[in-house]
């Protein structure tokens, strides 16, 4: 036990986090040279393009230290966005230290600070690393001066690099042995298992990513999960070199995966203790609680027959994210589809962007909203997070919403605009403060259906990219809640309704109104869009007809000819139009979503 080391990286966005796991591989050489490629962990395409980790990883990494033993370096990669931090928390939970990646010319951000906060409370050794020196905007001073300014860190104890150009990566790694206590625990007690993270093999069923804190397993043994209360018969051990290597057994302080012929991702709870059956653990380790989705939105194919693929896709992809959860849904508009659960919007946008790659479909997604909680006249509550399932008003006595708390940080150039910003969100300042001479933490109370939308990004445009945010849910608070529908045609089209606060309910109309005129296309007829709150019309605009010129023959002669030939086309129009059915294009759905005034 004293020979390993278990870590893991925790930075924000784009400081460089994937670049160094990289570095750190090809120094442990377990990759030959003509099967490396760059962000080697992030195996989607979605990673790449985007730059972000969405699915954690772990690997083993052998090196042999100055002191000429060989240790063993558990790296527990971690997803890099908010909506993903209970999973942060519990790769976290499985480390006895961190890297705190920091980009030498961004400094700390919102995420740095929220992810070492989370590392403090699991009383990780944390080891500062600066990365990105050999830029031209680095500046390594200001950096060391945020780590002891906003950190509290010594900043004398960071370490210099650039995992680009493969500057510092041996200091890195051998600060990982040196600073960094190994882990601790009896191999001889029962086993007392962890885990972060599973994925699903098409061929053995679900690959459970684990940590043992304390006993020993091995093929054979009956394992049992102390959460889903199942048990199953462990087929094989090993740990992760990029494939996976078998191992006889793993013991405490070892990080590895397990094979035990579970069918489902979704019986692995992340954040679950695993034990024997026949010799199990006096209690499950701390800090478990269940995935619980915050966004919600419904998915429907542009094709009616699409739905069994559709059904069929959410299957499978469910096997690789048990955090998604959906239900069977309808819609008079588009048809059969699924009601689904998401962690954050940046979650919905990696299904949608999975489901349409992986497997080919094409999709219509409805307006995101929260979950409502509706307090009745009769006293008994209602969770409601689909505009169609929401109750007559009459009978809803208050209605509450999720509030969250945002920590902003921002260079105090852009203080006005993002207190704007926030403000015109609903917002509720509760304090700000320097963390250095030009630099501002903000705090706001806000309405998480009011961030859902664009706010990510009008904070960076506001800030012009330099603005990094971080949230937490809160609780529920008192809202003038009002649900906003569009009517074309007069026809009530129930996937473009919205759940909206009564203050915003008439700009919101306005703008999916102005939205869908440009989108649907003329007709014959006239075309009425309008937005309505009941039965009050809060916002209109007209898609206007196309017209054929009936007098274009008249030339000259009574004006009663002209009037006569235009009524009976009037006539015409009025009957095309009660008989006139309106297609609505999948771009016209989705403009409704982006709902920048802009």
């Amino acid at each position: 036990m004293k020979n390993i080391r278990n870590f893991s990286i925790i930075a924000h966005i784009d400081h460089g986090k994937s670049t160094l796991s990289d570095r750190l591989i090809q120094t442990a050489n377990i990759v030959a040279d003509r099967d490396f490629q760059d962000q080697i962990l992030d195996s989607m395409d979605i990673e790449r393009e985007r730059g972000i980790t969405i699915k954690s990883h772990t690997i083993t990494l052998p090196y042999i230290a100055k002191d000429g033993k060989t240790y063993f370096l558990n790296l527990i990669d971690t997803p890099g966005h908010v909506d993903f931090s209970y999973e942060v928390s519990r790769a976290l939970a499985s480390c006895e230290g961190a890297l705190l990646l920091i980009d030498a010319s961004q400094g700390v951000e919102a995420q740095t600070l929220a992810n070492l906060y989370l590392a403090l409370e699991h009383n990780l050794e944390i080891i500062p690393v600066i990365n990105k020196i050999d830029l031209p905007s680095a500046d390594v001073e200001r950096v060391k001066n945020q780590i002891k300014e906003d950190l509290g860190l010594d900043p004398e104890t960071a370490i210099l690099a650039s995992a680009k150009e493969g500057i510092g990566i041996s200091e890195v790694m051998e600060g990982i042995v040196k600073r960094l206590p190994p882990p601790t625990g009896d191999p001889e007690a029962p086993l007392k298992a962890l885990i972060f993270d599973s994925h699903y093999d098409a061929f053995r069923g679900t690959v459970v990513h684990f940590r043992v804190y304390q006993g020993k397993i091995k093929a054979g043994d009956t394992i049992y999960f102390m959460f889903n209360k199942a048990a199953y018969r462990v087929e094989e051990v090993g740990i992760f070199q990029i494939a996976r290597i078998p191992k006889k057994e793993l013991s405490a302080g070892e990080v590895g995966y397990m094979i035990a012929g579970i069918k489902t991702v979704s019986d692995t709870r992340c954040g679950d203790t695993v034990t024997l059956k026949n010799r199990p653990c006096d209690e499950a380790l701390p800090g478990f609680r269940e995935a619980k989705p915050v966004v919600f939105s419904s998915i429907y194919p542009i094709a009616a027959d699409g739905y069994e693929d559709l059904a069929v896709a959410l299957e499978k992809h469910k096997l690789n994210d048990a955090s998604l959860i959906y239900e069977k849904d309808s819609s008079a508009a588009l048809g059969f589809g699924f009601r689904c659960g998401f962690l954050g919007l940046l979650h919905l946008e990696v299904v949608q962007e999975r489901l349409e790659r992986e497997y080919d479909l094409s999709l219509i997604l409805t307006a995101p909203s929260v979950r409502y909680e509706l307090i009745m006249n009769d006293g008994s509550t209602m969770i409601v997070d689909n505009p169609a399932l929401y109750p007559d008003p009459s009978r809803i006595q208050t209605a509450k919403e999720p509030f969250i708390r945002a920590a902003i940080i921002i260079p105090d150039r852009y203080m006005g605009a993002v207190m704007k910003l926030c403000l015109d969100r609903r917002g509720i300042n509760k304090n700000y403060q320097y963390l250095t001479n030009n630099r501002l933490e903000m705090i706001f109370e806000l309405p998480l259906a009011e961030v859902i939308y664009d706010f990510y990004d009008r904070l960076k445009s506001v800030t012009q990219g330099y603005g990094s945010f971080d949230y937490e849910i809160t609780d529920y608070r008192e809202t003038d809640l009002v649900k906003l529908d569009i009517l074309i045609n007069t026809e009530r089209v129930d996937a473009l309704s919205q759940l909206v606060h009564r203050e915003r309910s008439v700009e919101r109309g306005r703008i999916a109104c102005e939205k869908l005129k440009e989108e649907i296309p003329r007709q014959m007829f006239k075309i009425a869009i309008q937005g309505a709150i009941g039965a009050k019309i809060v916002s209109r605009s007209t898609v206007s007809p196309f017209r054929k010129d009936v007098t274009a023959k008249c030339y000259g002669g009574d004006i009663s000819r002209k009037r006569k030939l235009l009524e009976k086309q009037k006539k015409g129009k009025k009957r095309m139009k009660m008989v006139g059915k309106v297609m609505i294009p999948q771009s016209a759905f989705l403009s409704v979503l982006k709902t920048d005034s802009d």
